[in-house]
């Protein structure tokens, strides 16, 4: 007689002791001072300014999930996955995971999350006492992981996004809200005969101004420190949003379209690259938004309905990679 299937537990779901570990492991850097010959817990101790006795039991709950395996020397080194913890690794997600970086510090509002289902307001200030964008005005280093981060995200997209849409149709675009520059570079390094600009805040924009010198693309394009919630830069024919309007709610995603529209000639052209609902935009990812922003991801559906109500129609709808989608959009004619 075939036995009955073992009940599954709903338990390692809720797991949050392997989660912190890895986290708290990323931050005190333990892949990095245990190099691939290893350490001692003790040498672990000194190195990260922890107490032994408390590390050697997170350790040995990294060796239990594997991120850690133990010599018979009684050292501590990676394994081929604790590598992945390392500022150097290729996979990049240690900013995601050191909760002194903006990616691990927003993920620990989700403590607050009871809270949001109450009220719908977004844990992020209910736990730090300001938002994420004020967190990251006064903190330097929180602003500097972030746009790590936003490179990391666009490490693979920014080619595809470049290559996979037509941008040689617009000789001069404005990158609103452009970061350090990952996705314009592509973009101009793709299509010659394309000029362009970026506008963010002053330190994020100074950033960019390095790094269009360093990719020698000084000559064709430009940093512009300014707010997209202040007048845009006039005269351009497109203007580009990647990945901003689902970190805001619909109130802000209005006002943002509608400083593009005000800035756009009757001509121009106005583009959203972002992640859509149901599309490369996962649950997970828009409870994460609605945690830590009040904000969502949104359906094709609902951005032409944003930018409807912002005086702009859409033209088309593409995917361009397997996580993001270009919406274009152009100016409706004043009535």
């Amino acid at each position: 007689m075939d036995r009955p299937a073992a009940k599954q537990s709903i338990m390692p779901l809720a797991d949050l002791a392997t989660p912190m570990a890895v986290r708290v492991a990323a931050t005190l850097g333990l892949a990095e001072h245990a190099g691939t010959e290893g350490a001692t817990a003790e040498r672990l101790a000194s190195l990260s300014g922890t107490s032994e006795a408390p590390l050697r039991r997170l350790l040995d709950h990294l060796v239990a999930v594997d991120v850690f395996q133990l010599t018979a020397e009684g050292s501590y080194r990676p394994t081929e996955l604790g590598a992945q913890l390392r500022e150097d690794a290729p996979e990049g997600v240690k900013p995601l995971l050191d909760i002194t970086c903006a990616g691990g510090r927003a993920e620990l509002a989700f403590v607050e999350l009871l809270d949001v289902m109450t009220d719908g307001a977004p844990a992020y200030p209910r736990r730090y006492g300001r938002d994420f964008w004020a967190d990251l005005d006064a903190e330097p280093k929180l602003r500097t992981s972030f746009d790590a981060q936003m490179n990391w995200r666009f490490r693979e997209q920014a080619p595809l996004i470049a290559r996979n849409f037509d941008w040689s149709r617009f000789p001069d675009i404005v990158d609103v809200g452009g970061g350090d520059g990952p996705l314009l570079v592509e973009i101009l390094r793709a299509h010659p005969a394309v000029r362009g600009r970026i506008l963010d805040l002053p330190p994020t924009a100074a950033a960019a101004g390095e790094r269009l010198k360093a990719a020698g693309l000084d000559d064709r394009a430009s940093a512009v420190p300014g707010s997209f919630f202040d007048p845009l830069p006039t005269g351009a024919d497109a203007y580009l949003l990647s990945d901003i309007l689902h970190d805001w709610d619909d109130e802000h995603a209005r006002k943002i379209l509608a400083g593009c529209r005000r800035a756009a000639a009757p001509d121009t052209t106005v583009i959203l690259i972002e992640p859509v609902r149901g599309h490369g935009a996962d649950t997970a990812i828009d409870l994460f938004m609605l945690m830590c922003f009040g904000s969502k991801e949104r359906t094709i559906e609902e951005l032409t309905e944003l930018a409807t109500e912002s005086g702009l129609s859409l033209r088309s709808a593409t995917p361009v990679t397997n996580g993001r989608w270009a919406l274009e959009f152009t100016v409706e004619a004043q009535q």
